[in-house]
């Protein structure tokens, strides 16, 4: 892929902070959910500024060489949910994200230790284009479902339930993904480097004037966003316009006198397996960036660099606010789709998460963008991830049945949804497709031998 901007590349200050902003608003609507899925307190803007911190701490550690920010992770929603189990109180719960992040943090720090030592050829060994390319795939693949889900739904919930007509959130959706496409087709320079910012203001406009006219007429099935996210600049009876986020560590430190060996014991058995599970994936997005920047990123700056500034970064992410961080697909792909690997704009969107989250206006509006709107977004972004893993297979020889066993394997095990829980476990579907894909790959590694033998 010819790149606009390759990743020693740094743009100018003004363009700079658009393209940081496009990278947040990327990575934004998954990295605040996570808090709110947890519950019990947590702040998005916490989880924000954490992120920050944790992708500017895994910029340091990958020598500034790999454009990926880092967000607060789905997989670890169990983990965190156990820290809150059996109605232990606020300040143990905190203490117990902070803890189980360190845990998975380490786990990544051993595999580091391991990979400095071997090295990484054992990776490329078991886990080839065969194996990689259509796990990579899924991970866009198996996140087609919420895209689509968030496209047929507005912000404005009544008894539980979304009052907005489903066809303008699709109208909505449609407008921000039709806008994203055409500008990162048709449009300037300039504008082909920003196609979400673009897309997604031309949305919510949309939007917002549907919900003007719902309001005003009260009509539910017009009001798509839901305005009262704008209330948190009126909480203390007058206008805030910086806040401080509820930052984890400043609770946690309240829950040391509640720590026992049993509950160490219980968020070790929480957070450690899946810590393991998010390893398959942290390899799968670093393989696929690496195929739209042109470096092999498992070789320089290094797989051992790259997994110390994820492990590292998630227990920094974690220490803020709350959420474990892990490499973004997201980010992964606004970069393939505005073809901006620079690293120097990762930075600014990780300083911008930091600064930002004191912001209340600017949390307001991202907290206020509809669920469609950001369902339009996403189907550009996921697709691309899907793409690119497909795009990896071209390279793979599906003449041979070895070959298409393996690649079949994968993509029916990830569409399908498969999903194995071990205990307090649970296999993701990404993980459950890679792992079935590496199996078929070592039981069939003999099966070049044959087919070369059957064409002679």
């Amino acid at each position: 892929m010819k790149l606009i901007y390759d990743v020693k590349d740094r743009p100018k200050f003004g363009p700079l902070v658009v393209y940081a902003i496009q990278q947040l608003l990327a990575i934004m609507a998954a990295t605040l959910v996570v808090p709110v899925i947890t519950g019990h307190g947590m702040s998005s803007a916490a989880a924000l500024f954490g992120a920050g911190m944790g992708t500017l701490v895994y910029v340091l550690f990958t020598k500034g060489r790999s454009p990926v920010f880092l967000g607060s992770s789905f997989a670890f929603l169990g983990s965190m949910a156990a820290a809150f189990a059996g109605g232990v109180s606020m300040q143990l719960g905190y203490l117990g994200l902070i803890i189980g992040a360190t845990f998975a943090g380490l786990v990544y720090v051993v595999i580091a230790t391991i990979v400095k030592l071997v090295g990484v050829k054992w990776i490329n060994k078991i886990m080839p284009a065969v194996v990689i390319g259509p796990t990579v795939a899924i991970i866009g693949l198996s996140l087609a479902g919420n895209a689509i889900g968030d496209l047929t739904k507005g912000s404005v919930v009544i008894n539980e339930v979304a009052v907005a007509s489903p066809l303008l959130a699709i109208f909505c959706g449609l407008v921000t993904l039709a806008v994203t496409m055409l500008c990162s087709t048709y449009g300037s320079k300039s504008l082909r480097l920003i196609p979400f910012i673009v897309g997604i203001l031309a949305g919510y406009a949309v939007a917002l004037v549907l919900t003007l006219i719902g309001n005003a007429a009260n009509v539910d099935a017009m009001k798509i966003i839901n305005l009262s996210a704008f209330d948190i600049l009126f909480e203390n009876g007058s206008l805030s316009l910086v806040k401080m986020p509820d930052f984890t560590f400043l609770t946690a430190f309240g829950g040391f006198s509640e720590l026992n060996g049993s509950y160490l014991a219980s968020i070790a058995v929480a957070y450690i397996p899946v810590a393991f599970v998010v390893f398959a994936e942290h390899i799968a997005d670093h393989k696929n960036i690496s195929s739209i920047i042109g470096k092999d990123l498992l070789e320089d700056p290094g797989l051992s660099r790259t997994l110390l500034g994820d492990g590292v970064g998630s227990i920094v992410g974690a220490f803020f606010g709350g959420c474990p961080n892990t490499t973004y697909g997201e980010s992964v792909a606004c970069v393939a789709i505005t073809r901006n690997a620079s690293v120097a704009t990762i930075i600014g969107a990780a300083v911008g998460a930091i600064l930002i989250s004191f912001i209340n206006p600017f949390v307001a509006f991202v907290n206020s963008i509809p669920s469609c709107v950001m369902g339009g977004v996403c189907m550009a972004l996921y697709g691309f991830i899907a793409v690119s893993g497909l795009k990896m297979i071209q390279q793979v020889d599906l003449e041979k049945n070895k070959n298409l066993f393996v690649v079949s394997t994968i993509l029916i095990a990830g569409i399908g949804g498969l999903q194995v829980t071990i205990g307090a476990v649970t296999l993701t579907t990404i993980a459950c497709a890679l792992i079935l894909g590496i199996l078929a790959n070592i039981m069939l590694a003999k099966g070049e031998d044959h087919d070369t033998e059957d064409e002679e």
